[in-house]
């Protein structure tokens, strides 16, 4: 059941409230998923907890980029299914977070987190220096946070 404002007003407001908590040093997981959750009935802290370990690409793996982790589990909040023999329920959440992750590929030209740092990030110093949260982490967490808005309204 659709529980966020899907005018364009409010998409605003989810982006900046992304934003904010990265800009206060949050993973990109963690504040893609904050962004919304709340409209959901999913407590602060809760929310902080299960998204925490996907930032940095899962765990700094560098694997798929944390915002679209966090911005997958709010597609799970919304479309997900609760019943585990509801496949078309499931499969569809399914094609959202594949819309969602082709999205992202289009603006980036992937969705991996080691390859958007190669790509974007001009040196290995300025990772260890954690200078990429400023030079694309915090882009993508807003696009993120705009593409998940977009998604959840075309399939509402």
């Amino acid at each position: 059941m659709q529980t966020i404002d899907l005018t364009e007003t409010k998409k605003e407001t989810y982006i900046k409230k992304a934003l904010d908590y990265f800009d206060s040093g949050y993973a990109c997981s963690q504040s893609v998923l904050l962004a919304f959750s709340s409209d959901y009935g999913l407590d602060e802290e809760t929310a902080k907890k299960i998204s925490s370990t996907f930032g940095g690409g899962m765990g700094r793996l560098r694997q798929k980029c944390g915002a679209l982790t966090g911005a997958f589990m709010v597609l799970g909040l919304e479309f997900g299914n609760t019943e585990p023999l509801d496949m078309e329920t499931k499969l569809s959440a399914y094609a959202k977070v594949r819309e969602l992750d082709k999205k992202a590929d289009e603006i980036y030209g992937t969705t991996q987190c080691a390859e958007i740092l190669k790509k974007y990030v001009k040196s290995t110093d300025d990772v260890e220096k954690r200078k990429h949260h400023q030079i694309i982490c915090r882009k993508v967490v807003g696009d993120a946070a705009a593409i998940l808005f977009d998604v959840i309204k075309e399939k509402n």
